[in-house]
């Protein structure tokens, strides 16, 4: 009578469950991972930002000032970096009260009680987010993932992508709103 194994030499668990037997004939081979559609460049920005750039909040600490949100900036890969820094001199152009402050692993940007608007590095561009965006002229594009319902920004993923004329105009535009998130 020939054995379930069809004629095979008998393997040292054969006395095991049939189940076990099948699990680890299974396990012999490691299960490959399915390629994925990545360009040189993507694979080479996702191994040079920090492991928050991609899609988490940056780990930097809150703190309030100028020197935090610089340092923050400095952290960042380009192009990110240069991208979130012309953000920064722009809102000091724009806002001569400005007041800077890094929460919630972000560069934020207020004018009075509260913030404004917040800057942020992220895998592939820089995330631009009023915090009432929805009340600015024209709205703002991008309606950003967990920032609230009146939120809306902008993803800046080049140098050549900041209208600085209209970004100053939100800026200014979010400036004259109340705060939200007061200091």
């Amino acid at each position: 009578m020939k054995s379930p194994d069809k004629g095979r030499t008998p393997r040292a668990d054969a006395g095991r469950p049939v189940k076990d037997s099948v699990e680890a004939s299974t396990r012999a081979t490691p299960k490959a991972r399915k390629p994925t559609e990545r360009t040189a460049a993507q694979d080479n920005v996702l191994t040079t930002l920090p492991a928050a750039m991609t899609g988490r909040a940056s780990p930097a600490k809150a703190a309030v000032g100028d020197e935090p949100v610089f340092a923050y900036l400095r952290s960042l890969p380009q192009p990110q970096r240069s991208i979130a820094e012309r953000v920064d001199a722009l809102a000091a152009r724009t806002l001569p009260a400005l007041q800077r402050s890094v929460k919630w692993g972000m560069a934020w940007y207020g004018v009075g009680d509260g913030w404004c608007f917040s800057c942020g590095g992220f895998a592939g561009h820089v995330k631009l987010t009023f915090g009432r965006g929805t009340a600015l002229t024209p709205v703002p594009p991008v309606t950003p993932i967990g920032m609230g319902k009146d939120s809306r920004g902008v993803d800046l993923v080049s140098l050549g992508d900041l209208d600085e004329v209209q970004l100053a105009s939100w800026m200014r535009q979010a400036a004259a709103l109340p705060g939200f998130g007061k200091r």
